[in-house]
């Protein structure tokens, strides 16, 4: 116990002498401080061992233990009198240990050897339980993610004469960003969605899986073109594939209302962008939930074509308003569909990415698919450097080849 600290707590200037002297012969060296002292956030001297005079209230020690641990400290504390034991029983039965005459040195130094002990002993059974809990969180955290990643496509259908291709990048364990490919009306369309459930982590990731199974699982049971095509009734817009849109509508308002009407408390939803392709002609009828709007990069060059929302973000509010979006793409372009991970991207200085930039980068031309996730992936990497990652990044490229 050689140069053990020990800090005494009292509002008397002295300890008993006998105390005093065989606390020096342990070989500890002692300073005095006041419970005003301690609680005032004064400058406290390193100390191994917290002595408290029977005579402070144990509330104030309470207070006091609570003010040290703030402070990451954590002493031996005994209480200590010469002759006052019942105010000393009230110290012992509120958990410390004690010290009480005749204070030999040999009887005193064994036992401060013996709480130093036990108190090392608690410190490392705490710390075994921390450490345990901390990889039970995190086996239930990898858990977590091989359940979500069970929930993206294992491998996307993709028509002849098209490319799809996709970079998800979460930053955490487990997402709130989720994207899907598959087929609708007998193989005929194509439906691809990228959404972005609000904030992240575990609580983002349930909803995620809770929305992705609406999304897929409605559009995929509903067939009928005929509530689309009452609602498009006089509408002549040139290749407009009703074929399909039944499912992407009724999948969006179900979901929207199945989560504002049974998850609203829970202040959750997702931005997203639903889109049902026709392979053939390229003819594409989609919904944009609040989602960023996606860009369409056409083969002849020009400014990028952006996709604006077409209704709210999904679950924020029942019967919402959707509204359908039609585009075209023909032989060599390319959609470019992201989630805010990518614009809001940061660099050290936290300064954003920013959809100029990206933009600018869209206007370099599409190529494939693949190469302009790689630039855009490589551009991001090089702007954010060193800084973490701040939010989950999802990018989808569809391309429709070239003759």
């Amino acid at each position: 116990m050689t140069q053990t600290g020990v800090l005494v707590l009292d509002d008397g200037p002295t300890l008993p002498p006998q105390l005093r002297q065989a606390l020096e012969e342990a070989g500890t060296s002692v300073q005095t401080r006041s419970p005003a002292e301690v609680l005032a956030g004064d400058h406290l001297p390193p100390a191994d061992v917290l002595l408290v005079s029977a005579q402070v209230p144990p509330d104030i020690v309470r207070a006091v233990g609570r003010r040290l641990d703030e402070e990451d400290r954590h002493p031996v504390m005994l209480a200590f009198t010469e002759n006052d034991f019942g105010a000393l029983e009230r110290h012992i039965n509120g958990g410390l240990d004690y010290l009480v005459p005749p204070f030999l040195p040999s009887l005193v130094r064994t036992r401060l050897r013996s709480c130093y002990v036990r108190a090392e002993l608690g410190r490392t059974l705490r710390q075994i339980e921390t450490q345990a809990d901390l990889h039970r969180y995190e086996r239930e955290l990898e858990i977590g993610r091989e359940i979500q990643l069970g929930f993206l496509p294992d491998s996307l259908p993709t028509p002849d004469g098209w490319g799809i291709d996709v970079r998800y990048r979460p930053a955490r364990t487990v997402a709130g960003d989720f994207y899907d490919v598959f087929e609708l009306v007998n193989r005929r369309r194509l439906a691809f969605v990228v959404a972005d459930v609000c904030d992240k982590g575990v609580g983002a990731a349930l909803f995620m899986a809770l929305i992705r199974s609406l999304l897929r699982h409605t559009a995929e049971q509903s067939g009928s073109p005929n509530l689309i095509a009452d609602l498009m009734a006089g509408d002549d817009t040139p290749g407009v594939p009703v074929v399909g849109a039944t499912p992407l509508m009724n999948a969006v308002v179900g979901t929207n209302d199945y989560l504002a009407r049974n998850h609203l408390r829970q202040g959750y939803f997702a931005t997203m962008f639903f889109a049902v392709l026709d392979p053939v002609t390229g003819s594409l009828v989609y919904v944009n939930g609040g989602h960023n709007p996606p860009v369409l990069v056409r083969a002849g060059g020009g400014d990028p074509v952006v996709l604006e929302p077409t209704g709210p973000a999904v679950g924020v509010m029942r019967d919402s308003a959707f509204s359908l979006g039609y585009a075209h793409l023909d032989p060599g372009d390319l959609l470019f569909i992201y989630t805010d991970g990518v614009t809001e991207a940061r660099a050290p200085d936290r300064g954003f990415f920013g959809e100029e930039r990206m933009l600018d980068l869209l206007r370099g031309g599409a190529g494939s698919g693949a190469d302009l996730l790689r630039r855009v992936d490589g551009a991001l990497s090089g702007f954010v450097g060193e800084a973490e990652q701040s939010d989950d990044i999802t990018m989808m490229a569809v391309h429709r080849a070239a003759p």
